[in-house]
Parts: structure tokens; C-alpha cells; sequence
């Protein structure tokens, strides 16, 4: 089996997508089928090449355009709304000359000719389109939207030639003929106001794509630089970027220095400045200054394709509550026709009038809104998605917005993730005497604790002493300097036992000077600057803060009181964090954030899996959602989206359903029998228009409002 990625271009509505879903689905050696309305694309996995052959031509044959890539899609998607405007404007202004000579002509066979002709064009030519998919889609057996317009449309041509045949004093002649026009006016204005919004939900999809370069410039080894294609970078190739240019791919910079934008990928809005031996990304801009840049990974491997890539595959999956929403739209056409033919069948019995019949039939086809329904979901989760891509917020499980809302407990790794991974000293009861020698001594050593002691020393405006003795690294226990002057040990109880110097058992780093322990050091992980605010904004959602690590008793300890966290556990392997992790989603539902390998299985069996950018590729991997900028605030703000991206899904199904169960029955004529009114068909199209467009318009909000 293979894994395919199609972009389709022409879909209309949701129904659009399940029906080239149910389709795939019956082609032997297709196993599975998943398509995006909402983004124009379709994965599929299929077992060789002559199965996606046969694939492609039955989703050519619904209709449907399969195009080369994104861009080409993209193109194609400017050139769909481009004539949805064209066709709109054109259609408007035809029905506007059919109401003028309604309102302000004799009704006579020439003007009655004209209006004809005129609606004809427009049902016909402008609103070709939804004839054509509707002819594809019931020889499929899949009734959408462009089936209900269709009928809907047609049935009131139907009704105006029907009507224009009669008497000219009868006053209905003056109302339906401009409204035969008027409904696929409607349903345009709907799809092009759909199409747009759509567009502008996952704007932040195309920016990225717009910031992969083309070119690169390459250095040769005669040391001139060669314009050459990105995509045949190699690792190793070292290449020059410019003031104003974007990084090719992934690198190191081997020369200069230059002030990175790096907002696209990160959020940050301020430029940071980068100089040799720091690591820079693709699609960033050199917003000042002049590097040279060592590619360290392929351009097919970078941070910007990877989040490509899965924000891609996260736009194309579905949570429970949209497929919930799917299947009821899958019955829905086939419903509304059936109240449709009952409505005229109980017009005609009632009342025995066969232009009331027609009206109020043409009318609940034309009010009812598939398209609300199927919209309600899929654009709410790319404007979601893009709002956190675009703050530094990866979500590459779509489905945990939906768990988001009800987790009770957020569980930390500590190092990497509550801390920063930087070894740091906390205090020590060294004179300043005794600690410019140590602080000699570790600066001949480049252990992580060594540079700590070093940097302790020089905040305490203590200078280190040179020294040019015997200096020696022991291995797992400390190190040792030796002069004429001088025997000086530094480490832990082991170090001090194995040279025959008692000490109680700590946790401390140890000096001794001359056979005399002198003093200790406390050493501890740098707290990150923002963990304690974010624990505090978890609290205040009352969510329980759990510290879950493999680091010793004392180190963890010392950071969960600093941070307010009461329940903490210490010394834990990776299976037995697992355990604990389990034990705990007892209680109710686990938001775990992590950084390294041995947090992966962690971030797997937690309800939502948190992953810090600068862990490791297994636990990125393994986690739900990446915190791209690493920063602790975007924990608490992830789970403020994801309770926002479900409400507005739950705004959007409650507007889609109660439109249409207060517009069908009206439609249908609910209000004749008490106030004497029968709806327009023009109207019905008008309000079925406005249904859709208003559930896109309140997804895209989730782009502007403040998430706190």
C-alpha cells in the first residue's frame, strides 16, 4: 500500500467531498479514503499505481479537478472565485433589468419574451455549474447541495414559464419570473463570499508555502557564489544569504552575523540577532546583516516543511463532532426533497391551488442549507489550527480540541521542559577566598557543573584564580587539581571516599583544599522565566500542575516549591512515569508536556500530548501538539484555543440546525394558514446564502479574538 496526497479542485460543499470519499472506498485496492471540503485535498492509500490511475479517473468523472500541487491548486482556486465574481456581477445586473421592467413596463408577449430570455441566461449559463454536479452527483448516487439548487431553480423556471403563459393582469406574473433568476443570483453570492472567507481562513497555510525560496546561492569552491534551485542543496553545502533574502534550508552559520526574522515560524514579532555556531531555519528572513550558512538538513527536512506537512495532514483529519455532523448531512438532501414532494402534495390537497403548490415545494429546496451544516466543523478547525500555527502552536491532532476543554490535570517533565537544561548554582557557603580557587580550578574543566561554578563565581564578583597545575577529570564523580601549593578536590561523597576523606552523604557538589573540606555547592536546573506564571494560569483553570521526572529527590523537590507544585515525583524511569501517568488519568483527563525520548511513551498515552520544539524528534513525534516558540505561556493559551475552536463549532451546528428547523417548516408554508404568508423563493435563496456564509464568517473570528 501506497500513501497518496491528491489536491482536488471544484468541490462546493461538503457533500462535494463525501461523495469522491464513498467513491474511493468501492475501488478495489483502495483501503483507505479521507478528503477535505475545506482545504481542497484528498489522502489516500492505495495498493500500486494502476489503482490510483483508476482513482483519478473516477474522480474526474464526478467532476472534479485533480491538480498538480498546492500551488497549481491555489491558482486554480483564484480562478474559481474570479468567475464566481464574474458570473454574480453579470447575474445581478440582469436581475435587476428583469425587476425593471416588472415595476415600470407593460407586461406584454415581447417583455415577457425578454424577462425569458434573460432568466434563461442566467439559470442556464451563470448557474451551469450547479446543473453539472447535480447530474454527476445523482448518477453517483450522492445528492448534495448543487442538487437541491438545481431543482429548486429549475422547478421555479419552470413555474415563471408557467406563470407567463397565463393572463397578464394576473399579478403573480409581475414576482416569479425575476425570482427564477434571483435564487441562482443567491446561491452565487453565497458560494463566492464562501470561497473567500475560505480562502482567508487558512491564509497562514499559504504564507508559509510563500516562504520556501526557489533559489539558493551557493558558494563554489573557487569562492564565487552560484544562483542554483533549492532542491538541489546537499548537506554540507555552505551558501550566502543576503540582507533581505530568506534562509534556502536548515543550517548553522559558518560566518558573519545578521539580526533573523523569524515571526512566520515562531510568533516572535522582534528579529533576533544570530552569529556562528547558531542554528537558523528555512523561511526565515536575514532582516540585517550578511552570513554564510552551513546546510545541516535537506530541504525536504526542515522545521518549515515539517510544520507544512503537518498542518497539511492536521486540516484533513475530522473529530467526532464533524463526523457526526457529516452523516447527518449525507441524509439530509434525500430528506428535503421528500418534505418538499409532501408539501406539495399537501398544498394541493388543501387548497387545490397548483401555483401555491409549486411555490411553497420550490421553496423549502431552495431554503435548505446543507452547505451550514458541513461547514460547521472543517473551517472552524483550519482557522483554529492557523491561529495556533501562526502564535507558535503546532496542533497535529485536530481531534484533542476537542479533549482540551475537559482536562484536570496538566503532568511535567522537569528537565527541558520545566527547566531550561542548564545546570546552575543555586547557593554555597564558600568564603570569596575559597571560591576564586575553585572557581580556578573548574575553569580548566568544560562540564556543564564546572562552567556553572565559573559563572557563580563571576556574579558573585569573584574573580577565578589562573592556575597551571595537574588537572584531571574523574569520570562520573568530580574533578582534581594539583599543584606545589595546592591539592584541591571537587565533586560528590564518591570522589571524596575514593581519595580516603570522610563526608556525610549529600546531594551537594563538595570542595576540599588540602585534605579540608571547605565548603559545598547547590546545584540545580534553571528554572524557565516564564514556569511559574504558566502554572499559575493552569491553577486558575483549575487544572492540578504534577511534576513527573527522572532527576533526584532534592533537585525536584527544590523546583516544585519554587513553583508552587505540591504533588511531584522523583527518580522515575520511563515506564514507571507511564504507571504513574495512568494512575493519574484515573482521576480525569492528562495533558502531558514533555521534551525528551524517554518522555515519549508519556505523550503517547496522555489524553493530549504537549511536545517542546527543542526535544527530541521521537517525543515531537509522539506528542499531539509542538510549542514551537518552547515557551511554558503557550500551555495554557493552547488550551484557551482549543476551548474557544469548540465553542465556536457548537455556535456554528446550533445556527445550521436551527435554521433550518425554523426555515423549512416556514418554507413549506407554516405561517399561510395564520398569516396569510407564503415565502418567496427569492427569499428562501437569499437566506440560504447567508446561512453558510455566516457559519465561515464566525470561524474566521477565531483568527482575531483574543485569546488570553
Amino acid at each position: 500500500m501506497q500513501k497518496v496526497k491528491l489536491n482536488i479542485a471544484g468541490m462546493s460543499c461538503v457533500n462535494c467531498s463525501n461523495s469522491i470519499e464513498r467513491v474511493a472506498k468501492k475501488i478495489d485496492g483502495v483501503s483507505e479514503a479521507k478528503v477535505s471540503f475545506a482545504n481542497g485535498t484528498g489522502e489516500f492509500c492505495v495498493a500500486n499505481d494502476d489503482v490510483l490511475k483508476i482513482l483519478k479517473t473516477k474522480i474526474s468523472n464526478l467532476g472534479f479537478e485533480i491538480v498538480f500541487n498546492a500551488n497549481e491548486y491555489e491558482k486554480k482556486r483564484l480562478m474559481h472565485i474570479k468567475e464566481l465574481k464574474s458570473k454574480l456581477i453579470s447575474s445581478a445586473v440582469i436581475c435587476a433589468i428583469i425587476m425593471a421592467i416588472e415595476l415600470f413596463l407593460p407586461i406584454n408577449f415581447a417583455s415577457k419574451i425578454v424577462m425569458f430570455l434573460l432568466a434563461a441566461y442566467v439559470i442556464f449559463r451563470n448557474g451551469s455549474s450547479f446543473f453539472t454536479h447535480a447530474i454527476k452527483s445523482i448518477k453517483s448516487k450522492n445528492y448534495d447541495m448543487n442538487v437541491l439548487v438545481s431543482l429548486g431553480a429549475f422547478s421555479a423556471f419552470l413555474h415563471a414559464v408557467f406563470v407567463l403563459t397565463r393572463s397578464v393582469e394576473d399579478e403573480i406574473s409581475h414576482i416569479y419570473i425575476g425570482s427564477a433568476a434571483m435564487i441562482i443570483t443567491f446561491v452565487l453570492l453565497g458560494k463566492f463570499l464562501e470561497e473567500r472567507s475560505k480562502q482567508k481562513a487558512s491564509d497562514y497555510l499559504k504564507s508559509l508555502m510563500d516562504l520556501s525560496p526557489k533559489t539558493a546561492h551557493l558558494i563554489m569552491p573557487d569562492g564565487q557564489s552560484k544562483e542554483i534551485p533549492v532542491s538541489e542543496l546537499s548537506i554540507g553545502d555552505i551558501v550566502v544569504v543576503k540582507n533581505g533574502y530568506n534562509i534556502p534550508s536548515d543550517g548553522e552559520i559558518v560566518q558573519g552575523g545578521a539580526e533573523i526574522d523569524t515571526s512566520a515560524l515562531t510568533g516572535e514579532s522582534l528579529p533576533s540577532y544570530k552569529s556562528v555556531g547558531e542554528s537558523v531555519h528555512a523561511g526565515c528572513v536575514n532582516t540585517n546583516g550578511y552570513i554564510s550558512v552551513k546546510i545541516t538538513k535537506m530541504p525536504s527536512d526542515t522545521l518549515l516543511s515539517q510544520i507544512l506537512s503537518l498542518l497539511s495532514e492536521a486540516t484533513t483529519k475530522q473529530m467526532p463532532i464533524s463526523r457526526m455532523a457529516d452523516r447527518v448531512a449525507n441524509v439530509f438532501v434525500p430528506s428535503i426533497i421528500m418534505i418538499s414532494i409532501i408539501t406539495f402534495a399537501i398544498w394541493i390537497y388543501a387548497k387545490g391551488d397548483l401555483n401555491y403548490a409549486i411555490i411553497a415545494a420550490v421553496c423549502v429546496l431552495i431554503i435548505s442549507c446543507p452547505c451550514a451544516l458541513g461547514l460547521a466543523t472543517p473551517i472552524a478547525i483550519i482557522s483554529g489550527i492557523s491561529r495556533g500555527a501562526k502564535d507558535g502552536i503546532l496542533i497535529k491532532n485536530p481531534e484533542v480540541l476537542e479533549i482540551l476543554k475537559d482536562v484536570k490535570f496538566a503532568v511535567f517533565d522537569k528537565t527541558g521542559t520545566l527547566s531550561k537544561g542548564e545546570i546552575s548554582v543555586n547557593n554555597s557557603n564558600l568564603t570569596s577566598n575559597d571560591l576564586a580557587l575553585i572557581a580556578g580550578v573548574e575553569a580548566l574543566s568544560e562540564h556543564p557543573i564546572s562552567k556553572a561554578v565559573v559563572k557563580y563565581a563571576k556574579s558573585k564578583c569573584v574573580t577565578p584564580i589562573k592556575l597551571d597545575g595537574e588537572f584531571k577529570n574523574e569520570l562520573g564523580l568530580g574533578v582534581r587539581y594539583k599543584d606545589r601549593e595546592f591539592e584541591i578536590l571537587i565533586g560528590n561523597d564518591k570522589l571524596l571516599n575514593k581519595y580516603n576523606i570522610q563526608s556525610k552523604q549529600t546531594n551537594e557538589i563538595i570542595c576540599v583544599i588540602n585534605g579540608e573540606i571547605v565548603g559545598t555547592f547547590s546545584i540545580s536546573d534553571t528554572i524557565r522565566d516564564e514556569a511559574k506564571q504558566s502554572i499559575e494560569a493552569l491553577k486558575s483553570q483549575g487544572i492540578t500542575p504534577i511534576i513527573l521526572s527522572g532527576d533526584s529527590d532534592s533537585v525536584v523537590k527544590s523546583v516544585a516549591n519554587e513553583l508552587g507544585i505540591s504533588q511531584h515525583y522523583a527518580n522515575k524511569l520511563p515506564d514507571e512515569k507511564f504507571q504513574i501517568l495512568k494512575e493519574v488519568q484515573n482521576q480525569g483527563k492528562v495533558l502531558f508536556v514533555g521534551d525528551g525520548i524517554n518522555d515519549s511513551l508519556c505523550l503517547k498515552q496522555a489524553d493530549v500530548g504537549i511536545a517542546m520544539s527543542s526535544g527530541s524528534d521521537i517525543a515531537k513525534g509522539a506528542g499531539d501538539i509542538v510549542l514551537i516558540k518552547n515557551d511554558l505561556l503557550n500551555v495554557a493559551y493552547t488550551l484557551n484555543l482549543g476551548k474557544k475552536t469548540i465553542r465556536t463549532i457548537r455556535q456554528n451546528l446550533f445556527w445550521a440546525f436551527i435554521y433550518n428547523l425554523i426555515c423549512i417548516p416556514v418554507a413549506a408554508g407554516a405561517l399561510y394558514p395564520v398569516f396569510g404568508l407564503l415565502l418567496n423563493p427569492m427569499y428562501g435563496a437569499l437566506a440560504m446564502c447567508f446561512s453558510s456564509v455566516n457559519v465561515v464568517l464566525n470561524s474566521i473570528r477565531l483568527r482575531f479574538i483574543k485569546i488570553n
